[in-house]
């Protein structure tokens, strides 16, 4: 798998240089090119054509609304993370209405933005999203996704929501790896605001009640990172 080309822009030289450099050699898997500001940054993103932007709001000459407002008027499929510590409703709002993918507030750890660029590039690129029958097995059940059935072995028939189904499409196309909260609310939702992670919350609860028939399937909550969906043996 080839690298993930990563334009950093960052005002602060010393977490610009820990990002690049957890990234490129703690982690690995990076080529990296950073800019100090919008300005510079918007050029770099038209010479090196990025997978993936991580940019702050706060910068001079020109901020990160400005730069991801001008990127965005030809360019709807680059990633683009916000890394801030603005993050009241406002500016979250603000950001996605300008076509921001999603939020992580500082401070943070290198290990946090690898997962969540990872998480989010994998929905986008649609991998293991290959079962073209669009049934699923689960433990005892048979879920197809294409009806939103949700079958267990004894005949049983339960029709999810359309919401339900795309959770569980998603988590079961993953068995026994977990999702980030921000990949699964940007898959379903579009966004990561509070009222979208309340709303996962309750859907998470409505599956874990649909499949607590059979005693092997797990839906479990990593705190603070995502979900799990297992099948023990």
């Amino acid at each position: 798998m080839n690298n993930i080309k990563l334009l950093l822009v960052e005002d602060d030289a010393n977490l610009s240089y820990i990002i690049s450099s957890s990234l490129q050699e703690l982690i690995g898997g990076y080529d990296i090119v950073t800019a100090t500001n919008g300005a510079e940054g918007l050029k770099a993103w038209k010479d090196y054509h990025p997978d993936v932007i991580i940019a702050d709001i706060d910068m001079p000459v020109m901020n990160g609304f400005e730069m991801v407002e001008k990127i965005r008027e030809t360019d709807g499929d680059t990633l683009i993370f916000f890394t801030s510590a603005l993050t009241s409703p406002e500016d979250v709002s603000h950001g996605y209405r300008l076509g921001v993918n999603n939020y992580l507030k500082k401070p943070f750890v290198p290990e946090e933005l690898d997962a969540s660029i990872k998480a989010l590039l994998k929905l986008q690129r649609g991998e293991r999203a290959n079962n073209e029958t669009g049934q699923l097995h689960i433990g005892s059940f048979i879920f197809d996704s294409r009806t939103c059935a949700l079958t267990s072995t004894d005949g049983k028939e339960e029709h999810l929501t359309e919401t339900e189904g795309k959770l569980l499409r998603l988590l079961a196309e993953n068995l026994g790896e977990m999702v980030s909260r921000d990949a699964i609310m940007y898959r379903i939702w579009g966004n990561t605001d509070y009222y979208v992670s309340r709303s996962l919350d309750v859907f998470v609860r409505k599956l874990r009640m649909r499949l607590s028939a059979d005693k092997r399937v797990e839906l479990t909550t990593v705190r603070g990172q995502g979900l799990k969906l297992e099948v023990k043996n």
